[in-house]
């Protein structure tokens, strides 16, 4: 799998017509290689494919990334890693402009420069992509280990309502889902769990807080676990006590606005068009301007990757791209809804991974 990898980077080279690629995304690294460790950065070329890293993954690296020639750097000292820059007299290097800081951009012309390699020798060329559009069609595998951390999501989103209680602090609710995603299975979570009762539940990313739930109180909560890597995301909104008419009208309108995204999602619609699907509705609503997110995103080794169903997305969405479909509404001062889902892509429409139910009153 990594060696058919490997070789579509060799043909993006001609494309992008360089000699070489150096990758130092976390995530990019590691669906390239199967490393990984928190340090290492790969070099690929026509000729050869390098995993550069320190003495403290060597033997995980061996162990990994089987696929790659290892070059050992100094902790800390990453100039060595244009030691082997160096060493293989390319003309034209790409790097990963949307991962490499300033500071890592200028300590690698540093190195090349110690390591002998005269200003202009190596032309260094940013991109703000690399693989990450293959990224986006996920293998059987890979769907695997999503569809567990799904799973794994679903089984604690379910325990909400016996878990959410007047009195309890947001930060109290997060903590117990945490635990529940980590005696479940989980290795990490996929990001720090929302949950936003009452008011607070118009701030689209809010961190849980010493706020205690009340009755009355809408409560959105978001997470999502990691499995092997591969992580999940899902959003439900409850509502603490029987809901008054407000709370189900903008619920309901979110929940068509989410249906509507659902049934008409399929590969080759744009993520412009796939957002406009739940748009149009929640505009149609009234709430045009309380919906202040794009659509979704895709999920994979990173929790948000491409593609974006958003209005500046005017590319087609590939079968096996596995995307959240989320759309929200937020009152300031009264508090908001979201609902979210995870799905696989497909040429017909989409699959569901998640299967939590959408039952909002505790």
């Amino acid at each position: 799998m990594y060696q058919e990898r490997i070789e579509v980077v060799r043909q993006l080279l001609r494309e992008w017509e360089v000699a070489g690629l150096l990758v130092t995304s976390p995530a990019n690294r590691r669906w390239l290689s199967g490393f990984t460790g928190s340090t290492g950065d790969l070099l690929i070329t026509a000729a050869g494919a390098w995993l550069a890293t320190d003495f403290r993954y060597w033997e995980q690296a061996e162990q990994q990334a089987s696929d790659f020639s290892l070059y050992q750097h100094i902790r800390g000292q990453k100039q060595t890693t244009a030691a082997l820059i160096a060493g293989q007299e390319l003309a034209t290097l790409a790097v990963e402009s949307s991962h490499m800081s300033l500071k890592g951009f200028t300590t690698l012309q540093k190195g090349l420069a110690e390591a002998g390699v005269a200003e202009g020798e190596i032309d260094l060329r940013p991109l703000g992509e690399t693989v990450e559009p293959w990224r986006q069609v996920k293998t059987e595998a890979e769907l695997a280990k999503i569809q567990a951390a799904a799973a794994i999501t679903d089984m604690a989103m379910a325990a909400v309502p016996q878990l959410a209680k007047a009195g309890l602090t947001e930060e109290a609710l997060a903590w117990e889902l945490e635990k529940l995603l980590r005696e479940n299975g989980a290795e990490a979570l996929a990001f720090p769990i929302i949950v936003a009762g009452g008011p607070n539940a118009a701030l689209a990313h809010h961190r849980p807080g010493k706020r205690p739930l009340q009755i009355g109180d809408a409560i959105v909560v978001d997470m999502g676990a990691a499995v092997d890597g591969y992580m999940s995301d899902l959003t439900r909104t409850f509502h603490l006590g029987e809901p008054d008419e407000k709370f189900w009208q903008i619920y309901n309108l979110t929940l068509a606005a989410h249906g509507g995204a659902l049934a008409g999602i399929q590969a080759g619609i744009t993520g412009k068009a796939s957002d406009a699907l739940a748009r149009d509705v929640i505009i149609a609503g009234g709430h045009g301007e309380a919906f202040g997110h794009s659509l979704g995103h895709g999920v994979g080794l990173e929790v948000h990757e491409g593609p974006g169903l958003n209005s500046q997305n005017n590319k087609p969405i590939p079968a096996g791209a596995v995307v959240t479909v989320e759309p929200g509404i937020y009152l300031s001062g009264w508090g908001g809804v979201r609902i979210e889902d995870l799905v696989v892509v497909t040429e017909t429409g989409v699959e569901r991974l998640s299967h939590c139910p959408k039952e909002p009153v505790i």
